[in-house]
Order: structure tokens, then sequence, then C-alpha cells
């Protein structure tokens, strides 16, 4: 398959930098995009690597209006707005979610708490939040060791699709690898599989 080429950004979330499964998957679907559509440019972003915590002097600079910030404001949001600037430039999103303790990991939550930021990826409006990085598409690589996406158990996907959901992005599709406690090989085969079977292309 061929096409046009694309911005893809991709967000990697595991603690481990070896032996990931998520992040085995996420570089798999980077390569099938990146083999259809020649000239793709691919932008990684390890929230594992070290992202800064939301504090008080981030939230009384993200909540001044832009044009009245200070030099040291617009310093603690400059890493925020390379973040949205990524998101906000992208055609496709891959992220590497691997469920920790029921949940998403706490680099992937860092990272939530500094893209989503009204004015930059949603607005409010007399009809309430609305997001404004519509026309993007979310391929999500879902590992876990026993928790199946959409059971009780998963508080990941749920929240990540809220969140997404909230800035814009509706165009969502999960890859799970889960239950690799149980079965560490046939999870990871039928995730590759449904990559290699998705029809990977720019949202409408």
């Amino acid at each position: 398959m061929t096409g046009t080429a694309l911005n893809i950004l991709k967000i990697d979330s595991s603690g481990r930098s070896e032996g990931s499964i998520s992040r085995q998957l996420t570089a798999h679907l980077a390569d099938k995009l990146m083999a259809g559509h020649p000239g793709t440019s691919l932008t990684i972003r390890d929230t594992a690597a070290g992202l800064p915590a939301i504090n008080e002097e981030w939230i009384g600079a993200n909540f001044t209006p832009a044009g009245e910030r200070s030099l040291a404001q617009k310093a603690q949001l400059t890493f925020s707005d390379e973040l949205v600037s990524e998101l906000r430039t992208a055609d496709v999103v891959l992220i590497g979610l691997p469920i920790y303790n029921f949940g998403i990991p706490a680099a992937l939550k860092a990272w939530i708490d500094l893209i989503c930021r009204a004015g930059e990826t949603f607005r409010y409006s007399e009809a309430g939040p609305e997001g404004l990085l519509s026309g993007k598409r979310a391929i999500v690589a879902v590992a876990s060791g026993g928790v199946a996406i959409g059971s009780p158990l998963d508080h990941a996907t749920g929240h990540l699709t809220q969140v997404l959901n909230f800035i814009g992005i509706t165009d969502i599709t999960f890859v799970p690898a889960t239950g690799l406690a149980m079965d560490p090989e046939t999870p990871v085969r039928n995730a590759i599989a449904q990559i290699d079977a998705l029809e990977l292309k720019q949202a409408a």
C-alpha cells in the first residue's frame, strides 16, 4: 500500500527500554506506515525518559492569558509548548500503552497533563469543551499481563479514549496484546497480525 507522506508522532511509555511489547508494537506500526507512505516523517517521544510533573508555577503560567505572561511564565511552558506542537503537527499518533496496576503509566499521565491545555488543544464553548485537534488518527498498542481491554479491571483504555476525544481525536484503534503473563507469545503474534491487516492511512 502506498499513499501520501504523513507526519507520525510515536509516543512510548513503557518503563522498559528492552523487551517491551508495547514498544515492539509501536515500532512495527511506524515501520508499516513509513513503508506505505514514502517521505513520511517520524517524531519519537519517549515519555519514560522523564517528563516534568506540572506544579504551581506551571499551572499559574498556563492559566495566565498568553499576552500577559512574563518571561518566566513563558519559560515554564516551553516544554509543554513543544509537546503540543508535536501533537498538532501529527497526522497519525501511535501510542504504546502498557497497563500498570490497572491504569496508564505515570509517564504517560505526565504527558497528558502537559498537552491538555485550554486554548491550545481544546477550548470551552457554550456547548462545553471542544477538542481542537480533529482530523487525526490514533493507534494505541496495549500490552498487559492479565488485564483484558474493555474489562472491569481496565482503567487505562477508557481513560486514554476520554483524553483523546477531549482534544478532538476520535478516530482511535486499539491493538491489544493482553494476557502476556499466561501466554507471552500468542498475544504478540495476534497483535502483529492485526497491525499488518490495518488500513494504515490518515484519518478522513
